[in-house]
């Protein structure tokens, strides 16, 4: 009996995700801000050691609110040492498309195996001032419960999962303004503690983040009343 209770919950979650994401991508503002498959075929011609991909892994809590699983970059790592992170990198010769990265990342970064992750979208692509383009790959994590954590102690210090609903709010947020060619805009910074452990997620995580939330929960952010000025899109050339 608790067997089949667990299954009907696992399966009314994942429909309640499917709904969700069946509406958005049936909804014009969803597509204005998704990747066209051109779009897509340009990326995927262009050289792997441009093209990164992250996972945007999310599940839903017992209240049935969205969380999205985050990383903390190991401290001995030669570049954002320590810093909060999705899971990913960047694209192998191996890899067949973006989403294969993204998977195959987790994977090494997180023992998230990649059968237990239902993919369904790819969010525009962001692009760094160093000359990286980055695909956001939405997934589901139906069964939270099956995904037992094995951490790549090279690449990654911890693993935890926060509410997609903070990057909407400015609750434990703070910002900067700065400039980058020409172009003045905030940068976010988000808290959040958790095991008596403080974390801060900022600059391309955070606009990612603040992009999938605006887009999967179907309102804009609290603090954002000028989107073509403050948008998360201009802040990820900031790292």
């Amino acid at each position: 009996m608790a067997s089949n209770t667990t299954n009907n919950k696992i399966r009314g979650s994942h429909q309640r995700l499917q709904t969700l994401i069946h509406h958005l991508q049936s909804s014009s503002n969803f597509n204005s801000n998704s990747t066209s498959t051109n779009s897509l075929q340009q990326i995927s011609n262009s050289k792997p050691n441009k093209v990164a991909a992250v996972l945007i892994c999310l599940f839903e809590d017992q209240d049935g609110n969205l969380r999205v699983i985050l990383t903390q970059r190991a401290s001995s790592l030669s570049t954002h040492a320590g810093e909060v992170a999705l899971p990913g990198g960047k694209r192998d010769e191996c890899d067949t498309d973006d989403v294969q990265t993204a998977l195959r990342e987790a994977k090494e970064e997180i023992g998230l195996d990649p059968s237990l992750v239902t993919v369904i979208t790819l969010l525009e692509p962001f692009h760094t001032k160093y000359g990286i383009t980055i695909i956001p790959v939405v997934g589901i994590l139906s069964n939270k419960d099956a995904f037992s954590p094995v951490l790549d102690s090279a690449e990654v210090e911890a693993i935890f999962d926060v509410p997609l609903e903070m990057f909407l709010k400015n609750d434990n947020r703070r910002a900067e303004e700065r400039e980058w060619m020409e172009e003045k805009y905030l940068l976010h910074y988000f808290d959040y503690e958790v095991d008596n452990k403080k974390y801060v997620i900022w600059a391309i995580t955070a606009s990612i983040l603040i992009r999938a939330a605006t887009l999967l929960l179907r309102r804009p952010p609290d603090f954002l009343e000028k989107r073509p000025k403050y948008w998360g899109g201009v802040t990820e050339n900031d790292t």
